[in-house]
């Protein structure tokens, strides 16, 4: 994939430090928002909390989360409870998720990835396509994660494709070992799927 770059071996501070840089390029380019996409779970929130700390306009940043566990803000598996915590203090505008009828394009589309290939809430049991003509879509993970066994919402592929460019943050061997499967096309996951139809840079922390 001649549009994918692999950086291995940064840390939190380091990926800050890259995410803040075409955040910074785009606020430079224009006078409007900056809309944005980024994931849930433990690995990113750590990551946000340096990114936060450059000088940036914040009050002209949106932040969509790419899903979340149907749940109430203030449960403790809701991700827009987390990023309203994190983001809104700063100025930034955090959307809650429903299933609307429009996603606007996305600056940066920031993505995890399960063990199981999944990304956002887009699990293989869901069979989510790239021209799913929803932008928003409520699913049930099948099996339910016994960490997290919520009914979930999510962007779909092609809301996360509708981006300047696409960011992972992955960590562990198993899934380095997934993500390089799905970009050799040896598995049809949701990561392979959402990897082929990508034209933008991907880049992709491990």
């Amino acid at each position: 994939m001649e549009n994918l770059t692999i950086i291995e071996g940064q840390g939190d501070a380091a990926i800050a430090d890259w995410l803040a840089s075409p955040l910074r390029e785009r606020m430079d380019q224009s006078d409007g928002p900056v809309t944005i996409t980024v994931p849930g779970g433990s690995t990113p929130f750590p990551i946000m909390e340096k990114l936060l700390g450059h000088e940036l306009d914040w009050t002209r940043l949106v932040v969509w989360p790419g899903d979340d566990r149907i749940v109430s803000e203030d449960h403790a598996a809701s991700n827009t409870g987390k990023l309203r915590k994190l983001f809104e203090p700063a100025g930034a505008e955090v959307v809650t998720l429903n299933e609307m009828e429009g996603v606007p394009p996305f600056a940066l589309a920031w993505l995890g990835m399960g063990a199981d290939g999944h990304v956002a809430s887009l699990f293989p049991n869901t069979d989510p396509k790239v021209d799913d003509a929803r932008p928003v879509v409520r699913l049930t993970p099948d099996p339910l994660p016994p960490e997290a066994p919520f009914d979930r919402i999510s962007l779909t592929m092609p809301s996360l494709l509708a981006s300047d460019r696409l960011v992972f943050v992955l960590r562990g061997a198993e899934k380095r070992s997934v993500l390089d499967q799905a970009i050799a096309g040896d598995n049809d996951l949701p990561i392979a799927r959402l990897l082929a139809a990508a034209r933008q840079p991907v880049t992709c922390f491990t």
